[in-house]
C-alpha cells in the first residue's frame, strides 16, 4: 500500500516552487549510512515504495529508516477534457525534497552491503543522490 496522509486540511495542493537547501533533515541522524538527494523534485509514494523494497532485499539484516513522507497532493485531469471545468481530483501523493535532504537511513550492517542496497535504491529515484556516512561530533 501506497504512503498517504491519513488526513489533510485541504485535500488538492498548488505545484509551488523549491527554492533553495535543505536545512533540516539533511544529516545522517537515526543510521550509520544514508542516501542524500542532490537536487529537487517530488518523490511519489511508489517511488519511496520501491526504494525501501529494494533496499530490504539487497540488506536484510539491516535496519531501514525512510526520513521522507509524501505529503503533497498531485492533481490530474481526465484526457481529452476541455478547459473551464475546474481542478482535477487527487491523482497521487508525493514528497517535496530539496537538495541535501536525507532519503533513506541504513544500521546494523557493513558499508560494503549499504553501498549495494543504496545503489539499487539509486536506480529507482527520480533525483540524484549520493551515499553519505555518519558523522560524529569530534571527527
Amino acid at each position: 500500500m501506497a504512503l498517504m496522509p491519513n488526513r489533510v486540511k485541504f485535500r488538492k495542493m498548488q505545484r509551488g516552487k523549491i527554492r533553495g537547501k535543505a536545512t533540516r533533515g539533511n544529516r545522517v541522524s537515526f543510521g550509520e549510512f544514508g542516501l542524500q538527494s542532490l537536487d529537487p523534485g517530488w518523490i511519489d509514494a511508489r517511488q519511496i515504495e520501491a526504494g525501501r523494497i529494494a533496499a530490504v532485499r539487497t540488506a536484510p539484516d539491516s535496519r531501514l529508516w525512510i526520513r521522507i513522507f509524501p505529503q503533497k497532493s498531485v492533481t490530474a485531469r481526465p484526457a481529452e477534457t476541455r478547459m473551464g471545468t475546474g481542478k482535477g481530483e487527487v491523482d497521487y501523493w508525493c514528497a517535496v525534497v530539496k537538495p541535501g535532504t536525507m532519503l533513506y537511513e541504513l544500521g546494523g550492517c557493513t558499508e560494503a552491503a549499504a553501498r549495494a542496497a543504496f545503489n539499487r535504491v539509486a536506480h529507482k529515484m527520480p533525483v540524484r543522490v549520493r551515499f553519505v556516512r555518519r558523522i560524529e561530533f569530534g571527527e
